[in-house]
């Protein structure tokens, strides 16, 4: 028995109340279960409770044994000093409150059916607990814990930005900068990216706006790609130009080993995504506030319909020449930036600029992008999900990362539906 578990009993009021007698005598009808309290302190704030002739208004304590409350010493903690119902699961022994006086203590007792069905959930060792149970989950139920799901992955998600945005003072124009060149390494070279344009502000790289060797020069040198000796033209005139730049400026480059080229294919090679990175920059001026402008999901994602300077249409690494290739960014890693990038910085600009209308704006782009392919969303299918779009994708993942993995089948909308109808 734990006391999540008594906790959802009490919440939604799945115990009998056959006998209103409480373990320590008095009469007692309970009017209001509370609020539950998710933080420090009692378990439920504002609860009514009839003990005897009286009426309390109070907080409530819940523990698997009454004995636990000397274990845990609220009678030492003042912030319990207004529980007026201790309930407990067994009632070992008699409480003493602050003055001395005996705490009303009440024992839960319920079906043992709600039980049996959460420690099914509990001891499942499948990534979906509740796979056998999901499509007996009412609809409306689904829906409102898929908005809420959604809403909780992009507020992970901005807390990252927001922690930016304190460190630079709110510069939104080179934390956009920084997140979006983070998308670009995607999983497995997000960290270098983060790296690099952490390594070069976005004032510097403006100022060659209009020359996309120069970018290509800078991008590649603080990268750490330009400090060796390579046959090769066009990597010995980015070179040389970013030798004069980095002394300009006075940067200092990254270390090369940081990038990952291993289990990549070498569309997705880091020397490529630099390359379309640095045409990202080139082609696009304030992107963050026409981002921002930008109405249609459609005309969001021309933003990133780039591709790469001649030179590396012919190569994947400097030095070796490959077949001919235009190498402009997929649909699917597009789709990719949006939903993990462009997506939750409107979201957070929308919070900060007070503006819903955004925030809204950031999810209902969702709904107009493909559901992400990954084993999750498989699985989640399997079990009867339909996934329409990236709005349903974001939610299962959450689902999946936060509650599935972590057995929160009690604070999941849909864990919660199945043991309370059971």
């Amino acid at each position: 028995m734990t006391e999540d578990f008594l906790q959802f009993i009490w919440k939604n009021k799945l115990f009998s109340l056959e006998n209103t007698v409480a373990e320590t005598g008095e009469k007692i009808q309970i009017i209001s279960v509370g609020e539950q309290n998710l933080d420090s302190g009692p378990d439920f704030f504002n609860a009514k409770i009839k003990i005897d002739d009286t009426i309390w208004a109070g907080n409530v304590e819940v523990h698997v044994n009454s004995s636990d409350w000397n274990l845990h010493k609220h009678s030492q903690d003042k912030a319990y000093g207004n529980v007026v119902l201790h309930v407990v699961y067994n009632y070992d022994k008699e409480i003493l409150q602050f003055n001395n006086e005996k705490l009303t203590t009440f024992k839960l007792k319920f079906d043992d059916i709600f039980y049996e069905k959460y420690d099914e959930f509990k001891n499942d060792k499948s990534s979906i607990h509740c796979r056998d149970d999901f499509k007996k989950v009412d609809s409306f139920i689904l829906e409102n814990w898929i908005t809420r799901l959604v809403v909780e992955r992009l507020e992970r998600k901005t807390a990252d930005i927001n922690l930016l945005l304190e460190k630079s003072k709110n510069n939104w124009e080179e934390i956009f900068y920084q997140v979006i060149g983070r998308s670009f390494g995607f999983k497995i070279n997000s960290f270098p990216f983060e790296q690099l344009t952490s390594s070069i502000p976005i004032n510097i790289l403006a100022k060659h706006k209009n020359n996309l060797f120069q970018i290509e020069a800078l991008l590649f040198g603080q990268a750490g790609f330009l400090d060796e000796e390579i046959l090769d033209e066009y990597y010995f005139k980015l070179k040389k130009e970013y030798l004069f730049l980095k002394s300009k400026y006075k940067l200092t480059p990254i270390q090369k080993h940081l990038w990952r080229f291993m289990r990549t294919r070498p569309a997705n090679f880091p020397t490529i995504r630099i390359a379309q990175f640095a045409k990202l920059i080139f082609q696009s001026s304030k992107i963050l506030s026409k981002i921002i402008e930008t109405n249609t999901t459609d005309e969001l994602k021309t933003f990133f319909d780039v591709d790469t300077s001649d030179y590396w249409k012919t190569h994947f690494n400097f030095g070796k020449e490959s077949y001919a290739k235009d190498k402009a960014i997929g649909e699917s890693s597009v789709n990719s930036i949006i939903i993990n990038t462009i997506v939750p910085f409107m979201f957070i600009y929308g919070k900060h600029k007070d503006d819903e209308s955004i925030q809204q704006r950031a999810l209902s782009i969702l709904t107009e992008i493909l559901p992400e392919k990954n084993a999750i969303i498989t699985e989640w299918k399997q079990s009867g999900a339909k996934v329409k779009n990236a709005f349903y994708s974001q939610a299962y993942i959450q689902l999946s990362n936060e509650y599935c993995r972590f057995n929160k089948c009690l604070n999941c909308q849909i864990g919660n539906s199945i043991i309370r109808n059971v």
